[in-house]
């Protein structure tokens, strides 16, 4: 007899599911040996999995159990010895020419876990390979018997290494940390409770860098680990109490990233990817394309037109935009909910290194973040934006969702909808230029909505006209 599927259907970015509910050791058994078979039947990598987690509740003890599943279907271990960050273990996939797992939620709330997959280029699993995975759940066979985590360790099975030492030299190798280092500037790092705790801090000293939220807290402190405005108010305020230059907050396994500046404002990943793309192509003479998701911000596409770069747009989760990067030659990646790439670095959102780099970029350019954002809206116009995540019942939600499939949202804030785009969710593009896009989460039950505009006024009235509409039906 086989398995049944549990509904263990993988998202933007890997499956994720509330602990003790749904993400249990009987369901990570499950989604890892068809992790196993998948790597077995394709042929994925040479050198077996490479495996970490962050600082939610029992990611270790979940690590030891993923990893002894794999060692009882045959497939050889690299076990991260202590909490490291996604990115970490996607540079050893790369590295190592091994698959990539993490035990992880990401941004989610407290009580959830996840499981991550990365390609041995070192970024996300494309949708196909994780197709490829959801597959094999029918094919398992029922009277399972798994190893101990201690027994496959004797057997050789699983072997532990330092893999944050690891990844703090590539973020050495890849970063002028000595411009930063001389240039004496003052960051305030917040890693949300998460996996990038102590790391700024180790690069670049304890009279430079001022951390908060720095001690293990698998609670998060009630907070869910995301690297939003509204969630970094404590961070914001320590950096015009303290005087700090820029701040960089980090999500709980830090492929994600936040801003401030100096004046203690969000800088959000859309401004992070214009201003990544003026430095890089401008700046530092590198060339690409550019690649972002449904619901970045329309500045990059005037960049591209004045920078001479292509761009792409791809549907929402990085799993997209890694595909091109590696098939193709990025310049700069990434998504509005904080994930971002470039050039020269791996294949794969890294919170820690795009905040160093555009804190090396604020050092060699001598401006304050503040500065270097007013440059981009004098030279491109103010494109403002606004999210929001709402939490609703299935029946506004899936009203909603229609309506818009079949183009019965016109008007917002008194503009009219020119036309739609329905690459990922529905997107209504007024006649100014402004849009609006509505979209179900692929992780949590949300619906979420998003704007861009001509101010922040604008941006929030179309969203609150959206928000109305959904609380109608």
């Amino acid at each position: 007899m086989s398995i049944k599927n549990r509904n263990i259907k993988f998202g933007t970015d890997g499956w994720r599911a509330i602990i003790a509910k749904d993400f249990t050791f009987e369901n990570l058994s499950i989604v890892t040996r068809a992790t196993a078979k998948w790597i077995k039947e394709e042929k994925i990598g040479s050198t077996g999995v490479v495996i970490g987690h962050d600082a939610r509740f029992m990611g270790r003890e979940f690590s030891e159990h993923v990893a002894a599943v794999f060692a009882t279907e045959g497939v050889k271990v690299k076990m991260a010895n202590n909490i490291t960050t996604t990115p970490a273990v996607s540079m050893a996939a790369l590295d190592y020419d091994a698959v990539g797992i993490v035990i992880t939620a990401s941004h989610n709330p407290p009580a959830y876990n996840g499981f991550k997959i990365k390609a041995p280029f070192g970024g996300p699993a494309s949708p196909d390979q994780i197709d490829a995975v959801e597959k094999h759940y029918e094919e398992l066979p029922e009277g399972y018997t798994v190893k101990s985590y201690a027994e496959a360790k004797e057997e050789g099975m699983v072997e532990e290494f330092g893999l944050t030492d690891l990844f703090i030299k590539l973020l050495e190798k890849n970063l002028d940390l000595d411009a930063i280092r001389k240039s004496g500037i003052k960051i305030a790092h917040d890693p949300m409770y998460g996996a990038s705790q102590g790391l700024v801090r180790r690069l670049l000293g304890d009279k430079m860098v001022h951390e908060l939220h720095d001690e293990l807290n698998p609670s998060f402190h009630g907070q869910a680990p995301e690297p939003i405005d509204k969630n970094l108010q404590e961070l914001s305020a320590y950096i015009k109490a303290n005087g700090c230059d820029v701040g960089i907050a980090n999500d709980g396994d830090a492929d994600r990233i936040g801003m401030y500046d100096e004046n203690g404002l969000f800088v959000n990943s859309h401004q992070m990817l214009c201003l990544l793309t003026k430095y890089l192509s401008q700046e530092k003479g590198m060339t690409g394309d550019i690649v972002k998701t449904f619901s970045a911000t329309d500045m990059l596409n005037l960049q591209a037109e004045k920078y001479g770069l292509k761009i792409h747009v791809k549907p929402i989760g990085f799993k997209y935009v890694a595909e091109l990067i590696v098939s193709g030659d990025v310049l700069v990646g990434g998504e509005e909910s904080g994930g971002l790439s470039v050039k020269g670095h791996i294949p794969e959102r890294d919170g820690l290194y795009i905040g160093l780099l555009i804190t090396e970029m604020m050092v060699k350019s001598g401006k304050t973040l503040s500065a270097l954002v007013k440059e981009l809206n004098d030279e491109f116009g103010v494109h403002a934006t606004y999210r929001e995540d709402m939490h609703t019942t299935d029946h506004r939600k899936n009203s909603m969702m229609e309506m818009c499939k079949r183009k019965g949202f016109t008007e917002a804030a008194g503009k009219k909808v020119a036309s739609w785009d329905m690459l990922d969710g529905v997107k209504h593009i007024f006649e100014d230029g402004s849009w609006l896009l509505v979209r179900p989460s692929g992780t949590e039950p949300v619906l979420r909505i998003y704007s861009e505009s001509r101010s922040d006024k604008e941006a929030l009235d179309i969203v609150k006209d959206a928000v109305a509409k959904v609380n109608s039906f």
